[in-house]
């Protein structure tokens, strides 16, 4: 009896270059956003993005933190519940500049609707460290998929206090 031996090359692993520091401090500020969000917590969440920081929703650039609180405020009110639920993430990190990418989750029940929405997407990040703190300087928000309300989402929703 032969045994046939089958040799496959060696798995290409990814080895973690980022400083730990600085990963855990990024991967804590979009937990901190996602957080913020859940809560409603305009301070806390306006408190993650530079000053002249961009958030890209649809193609449309809003540019400044006054813009970008004034227009998360707006979204928010027009909605009864939103839950955002961050998976996984990609960094590279450069010094004091560094570029990620987050899958994502969010449920949500209009003001006033009788069933909710469910989108899948991605956030494209822009990163930088001011002052030893990391702050979203641009983020990027692209929809993947989106249940347009087909989802019957008829449980109780429940946001957080």
């Amino acid at each position: 009896m032969l045994l046939k031996l089958i040799v496959k090359p060696p798995v290409k692993r990814l080895i973690l270059t980022n400083p730990v520091e600085d990963e855990l401090a990024i991967r804590h500020l979009v937990s901190v956003y996602a957080d913020a969000v859940n809560r409603r917590d305009g301070h806390l969440w306006s408190s993650t993005w530079a000053e002249d920081g961009v958030w890209v929703l649809r193609g449309h650039p809003i540019e400044g933190v006054e813009n970008i609180v004034n227009t998360w405020h707006g979204a928010m009110s027009s909605f009864e519940f939103v839950v955002q639920l961050v998976y996984q993430g990609t960094l590279q990190i450069q010094g004091h500049e560094a570029t990620g990418r987050w899958y994502l989750a969010e449920h949500l029940i209009p003001q006033g609707a009788e069933n909710g929405f469910f989108n899948v997407g991605t956030y494209a990040d822009e990163y930088v460290k001011e002052n030893g703190i990391w702050l979203f300087n641009k983020r990027s928000y692209h929809v993947l998929y989106n249940d347009e309300g087909r989802g019957d989402m008829s449980g109780i929703a429940t946001p957080l206090p």
